[in-house]
């Protein structure tokens, strides 16, 4: 296992990642899939937000409690498939501003081309999740962070489904200090360079597109 990559195995998300990857899951039962390992996957990789200590008056007492610690978020998902993890995230997070970057695959050279980017003006003052359901060759994930650290967040995670060797290889080493959050790490890349075993194109399969 590369440095910084962690393999969510917690046995919802396995559970769920199972019924995802089936080919028989219909369009509507997968986006909610998505959304729902999204969250739990949100819920894992906010584990070390740093608190700080209040006072509460409950109903029957003043109490110290604690709050999360000023830390200000972002959400940038990666268009098209990246949208779907959009709402689990939010579900946990809803004050956290969402950008978006669009990129899609060349299907000659398997190379991403950017065709979108509208990112929260105070990127600075935030720690952004950049979200995509499938770490492939890892072009796409590298270039949106690279594009991202230009505006200086205070920091980077990137959180996909499914990952595949190649990609966090490619990944790691172009960004070390970006931690990689997924649910499943898969075998390989075939010569389409999709994730085996995978679940085929997770933007078809949240949109019902082909």
């Amino acid at each position: 296992m590369e440095k910084n990559v962690f393999v969510m195995d917690h046995p919802l998300i396995q559970h769920k990642l199972t019924i995802l990857r089936d080919e028989k899951t219909g369009s509507k039962q997968f986006r909610e899939l998505i959304s729902e390992i999204a969250m739990l996957m949100c819920y894992e990789s906010t584990r070390d937000l740093p608190l700080e200590e209040v006072e509460t008056k409950t109903p029957m007492m003043t109490a110290k409690t604690k709050v999360l610690s000023g830390r200000k978020m972002a959400f940038v998902p990666i268009l098209r498939a990246g949208l779907g993890m959009v709402d689990g995230v939010l579900n946990l997070i809803p004050a956290a501003k969402v950008g978006h970057i669009g990129m899609y695959r060349d299907p000659e050279t398997h190379q991403p081309v950017d065709y979108y980017c509208k990112l929260p003006a105070d990127l600075d003052s935030r720690d952004v999740f950049v979200l995509d359901p499938m770490l492939a060759t890892g072009g796409s994930a590298i270039d949106a962070v690279t594009k991202i650290k230009e505006f200086n967040p205070k920091r980077i995670k990137f959180m996909c489904i499914i990952a595949a060797p190649e990609g966090i290889k490619a990944f790691t080493e172009a960004h070390p200090d970006v931690p990689v959050y997924c649910a499943g790490l898969d075998d390989c890349l075939n010569d389409h360079c999709y994730i085996l075993p995978g679940l085929g194109d997770a933007g078809d399969r949240i949109f019902g597109t082909k």
